[in-house]
């Protein structure tokens, strides 16, 4: 269990809040939102009721397609394949069980590789100067202290309060001992790679993946 620790020097109070997320579809827009991910900020909520479709689309792919969208999702090798190994499956519910259950299994190896393939989620375009600049300097503490990129699951915080989430979170976790982030790291990671395949599912597998 993670435990709060005392502000470190450098690292800014997170007072600033900042809608943080990609800004959501117009009514009637035909553009399709980011993937939530690290690298294209604050990742938003996954949708409830992820699609039948997008289920059936992922049943039906070459293992070639089906383990390059789940390294969209979380770029271990080891996951992705045991993942796709798996399919039919008969739910939605039973495609993300087996995603949570192989994150719990990867290996020392398999997650280092994932974290370091993570990036730090910048702040929303609109967030102001002050908001950038206490996030970078918290990213920059947290990777000079761990070696990657801070990595949190925001399934479920409003979009007004993700900016100071993430920074209490780093604030919070840059007290770790590294064996006892690992574990925290890894938990998030497994929950954001959940998030990321449920929304892909509800998309309905629109996009095309490769596994670079």
């Amino acid at each position: 269990m993670s435990h709060v620790h005392p502000t470190r020097p450098g690292v800014p109070e997170p007072t600033l809040t900042s809608d943080t997320h990609a800004p959501c579809r117009k009514p009637g827009s035909t553009d399709t939102p980011a993937i939530p991910a690290q690298n294209k900020g604050l990742s938003p909520q996954a949708p409830a009721h992820p699609s039948i479709h997008g289920l059936t689309r992922f049943n039906a792919a070459s293992p070639a397609e089906a383990e390059a969208l789940l390294l969209s999702c979380c770029r271990s090798a080891r996951w992705a394949e045991r993942v796709a190994a798996h399919r039919p499956y008969p739910t939605v519910d039973a495609l993300l069980a087996a995603a949570d259950e192989a994150g719990y299994d990867l290996s020392r190896a398999d997650l280092d590789g994932a974290l370091a393939a993570e990036s730090s989620a910048p702040p929303h375009p609109d967030a102001p100067p002050a908001a950038r600049t206490a996030l970078r300097a918290a990213h920059a503490a947290y990777e000079s202290s761990f070696g990657h990129a801070f990595v949190i699951s925001l399934e479920g915080v409003r979009p007004g309060e993700r900016l100071d989430q993430v920074l209490a979170g780093i604030r919070s976790r840059l007290g770790n001992e590294p064996e006892e982030e690992r574990v925290i790291a890894a938990d998030e990671l497994r929950r954001l790679a959940r998030a990321r395949l449920a929304f892909q599912l509800a998309e309905g597998l629109t996009r095309r993946h490769s596994g670079a």
